[in-house]
């Protein structure tokens, strides 16, 4: 049986349905971006004090208010992942990459500028994960063909 075929009370298909179609790696990009969407984002914004607020912008740590500033566009960012990776979205490519791209650089200009971790092999260490996952994205171009849709809604045919 066809998964779009399967009825909604079989244990998992929906979220069989709500995953299929992109590599696992993709999968798990997406369910990230809707964690920061729907849980940490708000949280963020809504309920950390000001005087607590991180935000970092290429490897630039803004606290305070410069911080809580620009958080609705980490938000925005975060919420456009979300549907863009769940919908596969044409405008997702090349967007993601070089989004994902600009933390690997980010993650290596903050740990350079700490100077606590050890310098530029370290930096280069800990954005190496980011450069492969901008790559993976960037060579993911036929998967963004924005012919994805929300997982259909069958009844059972016993019903």
């Amino acid at each position: 049986m066809r998964s779009e075929d399967r009825p909604l009370n079989e244990s998992g298909a929906v979220w069989r349905r709500v995953f299929e179609g992109r590599p696992a790696w993709m999968s798990a990009v997406m369910v990230f971006c809707l964690y920061m969407t729907f849980i940490y984002m708000p949280f963020d914004i809504l309920m950390k004090p000001v005087e607590d607020d991180r935000e970092v912008w290429f490897g630039i740590v803004l606290t305070g208010w410069w911080a809580k500033a620009t958080e609705p566009l980490h938000w925005a960012i975060y919420a456009a992942g979300s549907f863009g990776f769940y919908r596969m979205k044409w405008w997702m490519w090349p967007w993601a990459s070089l989004y994902v791209f600009q933390i690997a650089i980010g993650m290596f200009v903050w740990t350079v500028t700490r100077g606590e971790f050890g310098g530029w092999i370290t930096a280069s260490i800990v954005s190496v994960p980011f450069v492969i996952l901008a790559v993976a994205l960037w060579r993911a171009r036929s998967k963004f063909d924005g012919t994805r849709v929300a997982p259909p809604v069958t009844e059972s045919a016993d019903e």
